[in-house]
């Protein structure tokens, strides 16, 4: 029973560090160049090609919030459906073009809520 309680509250501690590490939008230019997660509402998504897909969140395009590149085939998601989701996703934060962007290329990296 020691055993069990002792490993209850481990990982409990492991799961509050892990989302002592979400960030709003707000908060997004602060941590430029960490890896960080990120949760919001999936606004749209757009299919460039097999390998690049970008997700808006927190409004959509050109009033987005900030969007997740992803890239490579390695991500299966089920793309017609993601609108309206609540996803999180780890990644650096980066700017591209003067936006807030997270690149994607793992699957581990997003998770549907």
């Amino acid at each position: 029973m020691k055993k069990l309680l002792l490993l209850f509250i481990i990982s409990g501690a492991f799961t509050l560090k892990a989302s002592a590490q979400t960030f709003n939008a707000e908060e997004f230019k602060s941590n430029l160049g960490k890896t960080s997660t990120l949760c919001d509402v999936v606004s749209s998504v757009k299919i460039f090609s097999d390998t690049l897909t970008l997700i808006n969140m927190g409004g959509n395009y050109p009033n987005q919030k900030y969007t997740i590149a992803v890239k490579g085939n390695k991500i299966t998601l089920d793309w017609a459906n993601l609108k309206g989701k609540n996803i999180c996703v780890t990644g650096v934060f980066e700017m591209h073009k003067n936006r807030p962007e997270i690149v994607a290329a793992q699957p581990d990296q997003i998770v549907i809520k």
